[in-house]
């Protein structure tokens, strides 16, 4: 029988006894999303830590009317709005699925009553680690590089996502308008001669 999604991911980080795994995985609620779903509305109080069996997330803003993405989230991985989640007070973003997605979601009483068992708790930590770590990068991304290289990185080190996130997203993302973006991907099609 093939291992529970979550029971891998989470094999990444720590091993795992199947008494620990038990007790985990009846924690987990499973649900799926249609294409464009929202998981969290900004404005909302983030009740679940959530993963992400299959699909594509974005997280974004809205600023002046407009809404400005943070970051994708792609699965398998954790994801929750961390401060809405831990404070309980309203998300300052809103999560959305940009494909149809398989999501599992555990309240916060029961994370933190999982936190009794050390594997449960060592792998929040890593993984808390891990997120602050992709957090600073990003920022540093966005602070130090161009849109034309952080495209670059894109295209290295998730060349899927240039097929799979909606151009208009790319765009917010990279903090540039549609016709810069075009002719960032033109030059970049030239160069690899497709």
């Amino acid at each position: 029988m093939p291992q529970h999604p979550i029971r891998l991911f989470i094999a990444n980080y720590v091993s795992i006894a199947d008494s620990d795994w038990q007790e985990i995985e009846v924690a987990f609620e499973r649900f799926e999303t249609d294409k464009g779903a929202i998981i969290l509305q900004e404005g909302k109080i983030c009740r679940y830590l959530y993963f992400l069996e299959s699909g594509l997330l974005r997280f974004y803003l809205t600023k002046d009317g407009k809404d400005v993405t943070k970051f994708f989230t792609d699965a398998p991985y954790m994801f929750t709005s961390q401060v809405s989640f831990s404070s309980q007070t309203p998300a300052k973003e809103t999560i959305q699925a940009i494909e149809k997605s398989v999501v599992w979601q555990i309240s916060l009483t029961q994370a933190n009553q999982l936190l009794r068992f050390p594997v449960w708790s060592e792998f929040i930590r890593k993984l808390i680690q891990e997120v602050q770590y992709y957090t600073e990068e990003i920022l540093s991304e966005m602070q130090t590089e161009t849109a034309e290289t952080r495209y670059e990185i894109m295209l290295k080190n998730k060349p899927d996502w240039l097929q799979r996130i909606p151009l208009k997203y790319l765009a917010s993302y990279l903090g540039i308008a549609m016709p810069s973006l075009s002719r960032i991907r033109k030059k970049f099609q030239s160069q690899s001669g497709s």
